[in-house]
């Protein structure tokens, strides 16, 4: 049976486990539809913020909210993506 490293993000510990051809590929597929559901709400958020980006918003609310987004657009670079993400706060 093939094995596969498995790091606990939680924990910071790393395991060897067994498993199958079909757990691994489970896991896999498990982790990438998990992927595309935070993108997805990275998405929403991004596209929820769009208004503050406008021509004629105020220099100081755009540059808050640029700050924002530029966090938005590295969650997928963040080290535990995507099973820990720390979403960034949005400005007031």
């Amino acid at each position: 049976m093939p094995t596969k490293t498995v790091v606990d993000v939680d924990k910071g510990t790393v395991t060897t486990v067994e498993m199958s051809e079909q757990e691994i590929n489970d896991r896999k597929e498990s982790t990438e539809s998990i992927a595309d559901d935070v993108r997805q709400k990275r998405m929403n958020l991004l596209l929820n913020s769009d208004w503050t980006q406008g021509a004629d918003t105020p220099t100081s609310i755009k540059s808050k909210w640029t700050d924002y987004r530029q966090k938005l657009r590295d969650v997928p670079t963040q080290s535990g993506f995507p099973l820990s993400v720390t979403w960034p706060t949005e400005p007031s």
